[in-house]
């Protein structure tokens, strides 16, 4: 199914209703307005223009289908849905994948550079996650573009500028930790698919508790004592104190995920 809504408010509250709800959709994928543009005028996929979209598809047993169908589909109507329909064929389904997995590179036509962010937030945050982003591009006066997984909370923020403009370049690295601060005070995290690595392991512990990061600090060295399995990722290093006469601080232990900051991902 597609469902077009006149801006991504509206759609980032139609992924809220559609998640909330008992019939949930097997897969669920966000793009904002320039996402749609890009879809139709890059990607060759046949959409109207709207100010967002959303591709939602139900699977199941034969005799359920059409009923989750219909709940998917009330679910995705609400406040600034402009229409809900399905793919007529397998050939028009298969199509609005290609246009949606072409949208990553047909960013370029856009802006030269950009920062990809994979960031994720709780379902129900999704609709306050995109109005953070959109309060920062307007801040600081650049292009952001949003699309991703929002079946599970997980967007792709695209902050588009020009890396050989020294000013814009300034303003996209405030624009990202306004974007992390965002998803932060928003219970998220600062990667829900992509992975932590080097680029982020400073923002880890921002993200969690002193107690989770103890605990995955103990589960890494269990596993790990020596600290020779892709070290240096994910986990910050500890800041070592002055030892007194009754403790002995340890040496930090770190993660093995790789760090990815480009992609699209799966559905």
């Amino acid at each position: 199914m597609r469902a077009l809504y006149d801006d991504v408010a509206s759609a980032a509250a139609a992924v809220a209703r559609l998640m909330a709800q008992p019939v949930t959709p097997s897969m669920l994928e966000f793009m904002d307005g320039d996402c749609v543009r890009l879809a139709r005028e890059v990607g060759g996929a046949d959409i109207p223009a709207a100010g967002a979209l959303l591709m939602i598809e139900a699977d199941g047993e034969a005799t359920m289908l059409d009923a989750a169908v219909a709940a998917l589909t009330a679910a995705a109507q609400g406040p600034g849905c402009l229409e809900v329909t399905s793919a007529p064929d397998e050939a028009a389904r298969e199509k609005l994948w290609a246009a949606r997995k072409a949208l990553s590179p047909a960013l370029r036509t856009l802006a030269p550079g950009k920062i990809n962010e994979d960031v994720v937030v709780p379902v129900s945050r999704i609709p306050d996650l995109v109005a953070a982003v959109r309060a920062t591009a307007e801040a600081q006066a650049l292009p952001i573009v949003c699309f991703g997984h929002a079946g599970n909370g997980n967007l792709h923020v695209n902050i588009l500028y020009d890396p050989a403009d020294a000013d814009q370049a300034a303003r996209a690295d405030i624009a990202l930790e306004a974007v992390f601060d965002a998803v932060i005070a928003l219970d998220g995290q600062v990667s829900g698919e992509h992975g932590i690595g080097l680029a982020k392991r400073e923002l880890l512990a921002r993200a969690l508790s002193p107690p989770a990061m103890a605990l995955m600090r103990a589960i890494k060295a269990q596993f790990d004592p020596d600290g020779i399995l892709n070290p240096g990722k994910v986990l910050p290093p500890v800041v070592a104190a002055a030892p007194s006469k009754k403790t002995e601080n340890s040496g930090g232990y770190f993660c093995a995920t790789p760090d990815i900051n480009e992609g699209i991902g799966g559905p």
